[in-house]
């Protein structure tokens, strides 16, 4: 049986992603280090739902699934290098699936300290104890805020990604250029995937469909910048989720040491629309406020995934109406609405 180490597993595609591998021949070790971005009640949930209580989850403490045997978590930090090589060293992992990550574009402007501490010092231990202990893949998460405001789309991996908007953007980017570094160094399969505006139940409340859902429930006004001039790559989780499992599963038939991809719908959706779907979901109208672009923010992301297409058959299935529809339906479930 295969070992994955994943972090970020209290995460929303991360906490998808377990949900995927524990029906198949794995053993997994989930890492999160909750931390408050959010409400940790929701990633508290999450693990609830994964077989591991919260009022068992401690520092450092491994803990085993009460429901999946192949599953076990650890409430850890990945900028703290010591303890997580020692997470390494112990579990000896086959395969590692980096998602953890200090999220959000606006955030970042604010909060600059915890992007370098998290994804570029955080990334920097994973690397180093992939390489210590000799993992033969990593998978890791980028972003298509690497782009930053594209004159040509679809945008494609070979595109100039030298002039990101945030510092979110930047981290991102860093952390390609650090796996391409290790890969080549030390001779480590490693795969980057830049994901683009991913949505579905247990998201994350800082994103759209999450944020204004909740307010036009609760008829409060929603901001929407640029006056809704602003197209964004939606893409449904589980269609990220089939993409990553299946690169896992088919990793040894792609020759390529080194390899970004996007992953994404490859359909550019207009914010306006995008509220509209929200509302008829809902059978409510949303109170919108018209404001500014926001500092960090991009006009439109739109995915090429020719090139996974080509090495994994990637084909995401799901439309935008249905997938807006499963997320109102678990917000109504979750928040007895």
């Amino acid at each position: 049986m295969k070992r994955i180490l994943l972090t970020g597993a209290a995460g929303f595609i991360g906490f998808h992603l377990v949900k995927s591998l524990i029906s198949k021949d794995y053993e997994i070790l989930g890492i999160d280090n909750i931390n408050s971005y959010y409400d940790v009640e929701l990633k508290y949930d999450r693990l609830e739902n994964l077989g591991i209580k919260k009022e068992d989850v401690d520092d450092e403490i491994e803990l085993t699934s009460s429901q999946y045997s192949n599953f076990k978590f650890i409430k850890l930090n990945i900028a703290d290098a010591q303890t997580l090589e020692g997470v390494f060293s112990k579990f000896k992992p086959d395969i590692v699936i980096n998602l953890a990550a200090q999220a959000g574009v606006r955030y970042s402007i604010d909060h600059p300290r915890k992007y370098i501490e998290s994804n570029i010092n955080g990334f920097f231990n994973i690397l180093e104890s992939v390489r210590n202990n000799k993992v033969k893949t990593l998978l890791f998460a980028s972003s298509s805020s690497v782009y930053g405001d594209s004159e040509v789309y679809p945008v494609k991996e070979d595109f100039d990604t030298s002039k990101p908007l945030s510092l979110y953007a930047a981290s991102k980017k860093s952390n390609e250029v650090m796996a391409y570094v290790y890969s080549n160094m030390f001779d480590i399969k490693t795969i980057g995937l830049r994901f683009f505006t991913v949505y579905g139940p247990w998201g994350r409340p800082d994103m759209a469909l999450y944020s204004f859902t909740k307010k036009i429930i609760d008829g409060e006004e929603i901001k929407v910048f640029n006056k809704g001039e602003m197209y964004r790559d939606f893409t449904y989780v589980d269609d990220i989720v089939n993409g990553i499992v299946t690169i896992v599963e088919k990793s040894s038939e792609v020759q390529e040491k080194y390899k970004i991809y996007n992953i994404g719908r490859g359909i550019p959706i207009k914010l306006l629309d995008f509220i509209k779907q929200i509302e008829i979901s809902l059978g409510k109208k949303a109170k919108m406020k018209f404001e500014s672009l926001q500092p960090g923010d991009v006009l439109k992301t739109f995915a090429d995934t020719t090139a996974l297409q080509k090495d994994y058959g990637y084909k995401p299935i799901m439309e935008l109406k249905e997938g807006v529809s499963n997320f109102v339906e678990w917000f109504k479930d979750y928040y007895q609405v």
